[in-house]
């Protein structure tokens, strides 16, 4: 069934996106020791495709919705292949910099816009159920892909395991593509007549939809910046590498939990609830990263953070066509994603500049927390769906 064939398609393409965005942070200790780059550096080039994402997400929302899902993300799948690829090949800093700004900022900027818009188009009813299982490819690639890169670049070395998880990503990302289209226009109208009278313009008027754009810039830095620092944190914690690499392990096996829960809460009780189910085991997580030196208890705070991280990937797009409906979500949905990528730049960056400067990364956490306090502060105020003023 196509649905199916569609959800297939986006579980794919979470799958490797995120996994190898997640790999990355595993291998900041290689390129540190190969080249002598700073964590600054690296996290900046992280940072930088979240940007490119963000404002890609403007563009590839509304292509998607004109052109479909199946070429736009059939390109910036095959982009984000090379981009791998050609990350084997660098030798001075600028060189990762601008494969980061392109290659990977473009597969980056249709993997989550495209994706969960198609899926929400497809199932009405359950639709955030269906987009957390979605985001379970998201978790089980954080899971699975760090170790993996771990191990190739034990066997083959830094160079030797970029090459072969680039043709990899490319590949599945291509097939990926295939898989993924709009229902036909008879389904697509119906549904829009049941779901949406609301148009980009309107309701980017609204004041839910302000509220909406900065809860996401709030918390996702921290989104951003755990991912990005965790295993490196753990290792100065006296974590081996391969130890270090089960932080995100542990976090992408509870945001499976947390995707699924946030789902099935989000279709009984509403956005402004589900928000709530994610802000709070981040909050504490972060906090308990500004005294925990236990690597067991490490372990359990990324394993709770998890559950929240995962929950808040899954809300999104559901809140959004949950408020406005499905007539213009993809570009509604690319606007809120901007906002959250461009503070979610910022986030890694500072965070790699702390470290670099205090030798501790308690003041970035500290601060991530007091973004997520804020956030969960504005949450409370969102409307329930049924308000007819929103």
């Amino acid at each position: 069934m196509p649905q199916y064939r569609a959800f297939t398609g986006a579980f794919l393409t979470q799958f490797i996106v995120i996994g190898l965005m997640f790999a990355f942070g595993v291998l900041f200790k290689e390129f540190e020791t190969l080249f002598g780059w700073s964590r600054t550096l690296l996290s900046s080039c992280t940072a930088l495709s979240f940007f490119v994402m963000g404002i890609l997400a403007f563009f590839t929302g509304r292509l998607s919705d004109t052109y479909g899902p199946r070429p736009v993300l059939a390109f910036t799948g095959v982009a984000y292949g090379i981009g791998y690829m050609l990350m084997s090949q660098v030798t001075q800093p600028w060189q990762i910099v601008l494969i980061f700004a392109t290659f990977i900022g473009l597969g980056m900027g249709t993997h989550d816009v495209v994706t969960l818009s198609t899926v929400a188009r497809w199932f009405q009813k359950g639709r955030g159920v269906v987009t957390g299982l979605a985001k379970v490819g998201t978790a089980l690639g954080q899971m699975a892909m760090p170790p993996i890169a771990a191990f190739l670049v034990i066997k083959y070395g830094l160079q030797g395991a970029l090459v072969i998880l680039g043709i990899a990503a490319g590949l599945v990302l291509v097939f990926a593509a295939l898989l993924m289209s709009h229902p036909p226009k008879s389904e697509t109208s119906e549904m829009l007549e049941k779901n949406s009278t609301v148009s980009a313009g309107e309701a980017r008027k609204t004041l839910t939809f302000k509220k909406l754009c900065t809860i996401q810039f709030l918390f996702f830095p921290t989104l951003m910046t755990i991912p990005t620092h965790i295993a490196v944190h753990g290792t100065d914690l006296g974590m081996s590498f391969a130890q270090s690499a089960y932080l995100l392990t542990a976090i992408g096996g509870a945001s499976i939990a947390g995707r699924l829960a946030v789902g099935v809460f989000l279709d009984l009780m509403g956005s402004r609830n589900a928000y709530i189910l994610c802000f709070i085991p981040i909050l504490i997580s972060l906090i308990a990263l500004l005294i925990v030196t236990n690597h067991t208890i490490l372990f359990v705070m990324m394993a709770f953070y998890g559950f929240g991280h995962g929950g808040l990937f899954a809300v999104v797009s559901p809140s959004v066509a949950g408020y406005f409906g499905m007539k213009e979500h993809g570009a509604l949905f690319g606007t809120i994603l901007f906002y959250g990528t461009t503070s979610g730049a910022i986030g890694p960056i500072v965070t790699g500049f702390v470290f670099d400067r205090y030798e501790s990364y308690n003041i970035a956490f500290g601060g991530l927390a007091a973004f997520m306090a804020m956030g969960l502060l504005l949450v409370f105020t969102l409307p329930k769906w049924d308000d007819e003023n929103i």
